[in-house]
């Protein structure tokens, strides 16, 4: 009986000691926690002083496309009368897109500034420039009865009197 107080006794003891150990530790925790986001906090002010709290903005665009690094842009013309260079001239744009359904087609152009303008069968770009006949490589406007404007991928247009 005796063995066992003195037993029950000695893990109590060290139950205890155990346990004091497990709360200096905690507590340790805790400090060295706290000096670590007051550290944190000291260099989020001095970056924030040195930034003036604004991030910097991207020298270009990405939504733009190749409009915002002043090159890359171009468009060849093959065209034996020029036309006049009006906002929406078939001249200022880039074929980007050509989708055909069974029911509908549609064509997108992009322009310099990055508007898209998605047209589909027989509607005008610009007055009197409608489109009329697409196919996987290129779309075809009409300019007049027999005067058509043909756009590639290539971005080259040419100006023909019939349409494919």
């Amino acid at each position: 009986m005796l063995i066992l107080i003195v037993f029950f006794g000695l893990s109590n003891a060290i139950a205890d000691e155990h346990d004091l150990s497990e709360k200096n530790i905690l507590e340790k925790a805790k400090e060295i926690n706290k000096k670590i986001k007051k550290q944190q906090a000291e260099k989020q002010s001095t970056i924030s002083s040195e930034i003036g709290g604004e991030e910097p903005l991207p020298l270009n665009d990405p939504f733009v496309g190749d409009a915002s690094l002043g090159g890359g842009s171009t468009v060849s013309i093959v065209t034996a009368e020029g036309e006049e260079r009006e906002e929406l001239s078939l001249y200022n744009f880039k074929l980007v897109a050509i989708m055909t359904g069974e029911y509908e087609s549609y064509v997108s152009l992009i322009n310099a500034t990055g508007e898209i303008v998605t047209l589909q069968m027989n509607e005008e770009l610009s007055p009197g420039v409608k489109l009329v006949g697409l196919n996987p490589e290129r779309a075809v406007f009409e300019k007049s009865e027999d005067s058509y404007l043909v756009i590639n991928f290539k971005n080259q247009i040419k100006e023909t009197s019939e349409p494919f």
